[in-house]
């Protein structure tokens, strides 16, 4: 069987996406508890506005994250589901990202190139492999669907509201 995992030209791996939006995802997380704890114990209700939008657009993309290298990686469904809801818990990504790196899940290049593997036929990996060797224009398709649905969900206020 030939490898088929490559380095990106920038050196961005799936292991430093991985880092970087975990790392991302605790950090909009301290914002968002920083300004709900300025909110209801000091009264100053200026920081939630500012961080709730930053925090849901680091989770929409570190889900959208969740994907693309769970797909790379050839993860089960569980995995990548249970990867989403890790971003649902404060500070949960990183203890879960080293685990992954721990477990080597994480290791390898980008598969940009078909192998013998007979699932590299199926189209979803071909598109994968299309996406992944069209990064600049993949980012900005993902990216405007990350922003499609942060639209979306901003209007649609906030989730205490979404059952009323």
């Amino acid at each position: 069987m030939t490898s088929a995992a490559t380095t990106s030209r920038t050196g961005l791996t799936p292991k430093r996406l991985y880092r970087l939006l975990a790392i991302a995802e605790a950090i909009t997380w301290t914002l968002l508890i920083v300004a709900m704890v300025a909110k209801y114990a000091f009264d100053l209700d200026a920081l939630v506005p500012v961080a709730g939008p930053i925090h849901g657009f680091v989770f929409l993309s570190y889900a959208a994250m969740q994907l693309v290298v769970g797909q790379n990686q050839r993860w089960r469904v569980g995995t990548v589901l249970v990867g989403i809801l890790t971003a649902v818990i404060p500070y949960a990504t990183i203890p879960w990202e080293r685990g992954l790196a721990r477990r080597g899940l994480l290791e390898g290049g980008w598969r940009t190139q078909a192998s013998d593997d007979p699932r590299d036929a199926r189209w979803i990996d071909r598109a994968f492999r299309w996406g992944i060797t069209h990064a600049v224009l993949a980012a900005v398709v993902v990216l405007a669907l990350v922003a499609i649905a942060f639209v979306v969900l901003l209007n649609a206020g906030p989730p205490s509201e979404w059952f009323d």
